[in-house]
């Protein structure tokens, strides 16, 4: 079904002279209901566009995600900050990670055609959605925020070949990741030493509050990935 523009309300609106407002809200029929994607639009034509997901436990006014938005969106890039149907509809608790990529696939395929340098990524739970989809969607590059590479207390139950998998099909991601986050910080998913993957140090937990060196990470990479493969 066509996306369509969601009915303005409070925090969602069509049109704003205020840059940090979403230039538009689409509304999109999903499988699983609807879901919104924010598109933030640059003052020049984009380079490229960059789409992010929220994690299982927030939405997409998380400050790490804001400040990347931001970041590109100055860089010149279209940004785009996708909210699953599950948040959309206001539940509390995050679908399965099969049902999380079937709405990303939706989202994806009702965005307007720009035929420019295509990034995902997303903060923990939206930055595996961006890794398993990553190859199919033909993304340039893969932005992880805070990566869930374990439960926290469970490094047993590793996630890494979820972060292994946009590298197979020649995709570079950059994992942006706090020294003490309980899901993994940045040594332990250094150790595990897979090809392609960056790894930017930040300091802090999972909630990547301080966010300044988080934007700063990605915007180093943005220049690279505009640049076609």
């Amino acid at each position: 079904m066509p996306a369509r523009a969601a009915t303005p309300g409070p925090g969602v609106v069509t049109e704003s002279d205020e840059p940090d407002r979403p230039t538009e809200v689409l509304e999109i029929e999903t499988p699983l209901g609807p879901a919104r994607a924010h598109l933030w639009v640059p003052q020049r034509r984009p380079v490229g566009r960059i789409v992010l997901g929220h994690g299982a436990g927030g939405g997409i006014g998380a400050a790490d995600l804001v400040a990347v938005r931001r970041a590109a969106v100055a860089a010149g890039w279209q940004a785009v900050l996708v909210e699953q149907p599950w948040r959309v509809a206001g539940k509390k608790v995050a679908a399965a990670p099969p049902k999380l990529d079937i709405g990303w696939h939706a989202v994806l395929a009702e965005l307007p055609t720009l035929k420019r340098p295509l990034v995902l990524g997303g903060r923990s739970a939206g930055a595996r959605v961006a890794c398993r989809t990553a190859a199919d969607l033909g993304a340039r590059a893969v932005c992880c925020l805070a990566f869930p590479l374990h439960p926290p207390g469970k490094p047993e139950k590793s996630r890494a070949a979820e972060l292994a998998l946009p590298h197979q099909a020649g995709i570079e991601v950059l994992v942006v990741q706090g020294e003490k986050d309980p899901f993994g910080g940045w040594a332990e998913v250094e150790a595990e030493q897979l090809p392609g993957v960056t790894v930017a140090r930040v300091e802090g937990d999972h909630s990547l509050k301080k966010y300044g060196p988080v934007a700063e990470a990605v915007a180093a990479r943005l220049t690279d990935w505009s640049k076609s493969v």
